[in-house]
């Protein structure tokens, strides 16, 4: 009849809508650049307190978990065994007073007697060892005093600091002393640290550009936690080893955080963020738009008509999802970061921005 079939394929091909794709244009953005290690929080201080006298417990001042201030009671054990100490030791050095005093003033009545030559150098000589060994007893019942009342202190056990306390590992009516261990552990922490392991290189490279005023310590560390968020405060650098781990040439480094509503906890593994060069305008597109091939990096570009163009870039550096783009690129040029995978280059393309839809 003089007529073509097409092929069901040729129709589909005809009618074919161009690919949809999302495009983002090439910005200028403050980027700064980073490097992240692993890392783990540290307590600022950890005490695990101990009975330094035996007896047995009468009072827990806490539960666990409590935030403690500083000079709170946390452990009372029984204390009429060593008041009672107290009142034999004064009681003993109110004799030794008495005594010395007599010895005084026969050292002073013979001292007198001597000059007046009614009496001998030997007896004031002997007057005078008395008033000294009376003297030593004052001294020494003085010192046990001092002991009886150390020891009458030690039946309360009160926080060192402030922080947050760990759990009793003692009962009330327990016999407790200096060979029972850890009665619980007390943590400070406000601040908290965050140590990690930095390689060499990357540590010269951010010293450098802190001489150079191009980064700095302040604020230059932030957390991500083990569920993925990151912690709204960064930290200081406060500390970077002297000497390198020769296994894994890295340095040990670590960063101060203020932790006031307790949320970082010690122990905690981390990814530690260095910030070692401050933000900076750069030619950036998402990282996703970047493609590469056995020729190097390159994006897909649409161009006049929706025409998807292939263009070779040089990637500077990628940073916080972004590719910073050294060559290769103008502002205010669209990059496709979706659909990649349907779009060939030379094709029209459907491109939305991001977000659209």
């Amino acid at each position: 009849m003089g007529m073509v079939a097409l092929s069901a394929g040729a129709l589909q091909a005809q009618d074919a809508p161009a690919p949809a794709v999302v495009a983002v244009p090439a910005e200028i953005l403050d980027l700064a650049e980073t490097a992240s290690f692993n890392g783990r929080l540290d307590a600022d201080r950890r005490v695990v307190l101990v009975a330094r006298v035996g007896g047995t417990l009468e009072e827990i001042g806490f539960s666990a978990g409590d935030r403690v201030e500083e000079g709170q009671l946390l452990f009372r054990i029984e204390q009429a065994l060593y008041a009672t100490a107290v009142k034999e030791a004064e009681g003993a050095r109110l004799g030794a007073e008495a005594a010395r005093d007599r010895a005084r003033l026969e050292r002073d009545r013979q001292a007198e007697l001597v000059a007046r030559q009614a009496a001998a150098q030997a007896v004031l000589d002997n007057a005078e060892a008395e008033l000294a060994s009376r003297e030593a007893d004052v001294m020494r019942l003085s010192a046990a005093l001092d002991r009886a009342r150390l020891n009458l202190s030690y039946t309360e056990i009160a926080a060192p600091f402030a922080g947050r306390i760990g759990p009793a590992m003692v009962d009330v009516g327990a016999l407790i002393g200096p060979e029972a261990g850890a009665l619980a552990t007390l943590f400070r922490l406000d601040p908290i640290h965050a140590e990690f392991t930095a390689p060499t290189a990357a540590l010269r490279t951010y010293q450098e550009r802190i001489a150079a005023g191009e980064a700095s310590k302040l604020e230059a560390v932030t957390l991500q936690l083990a569920n993925g968020s990151t912690y709204a405060l960064p930290g200081d650098v406060d500390f970077v080893d002297s000497a390198v781990n020769p296994g894994t040439d890295s340095v040990t480094m670590r960063a101060r955080f203020d932790n006031p509503e307790g949320v970082l906890l010690d122990g905690e593994l981390v990814r530690v963020t260095l910030t070692s060069h401050k933000p900076r305008g750069e030619l950036a597109v998402p990282q996703q738009a970047v493609q590469r091939d056995v020729q190097g990096a390159f994006v897909l570009v649409v161009g006049a008509g929706n025409l998807a163009e292939q263009r070779r870039v040089t990637v500077a550096r990628s940073t916080q999802g972004y590719a910073v783009i050294a060559e290769g690129l103008a502002e205010g040029e669209r990059v496709i970061t979706e659909g990649i995978n349907k779009v060939r280059p030379g094709a029209v393309v459907d491109a939305a921005p991001a977000g659209d839809g």
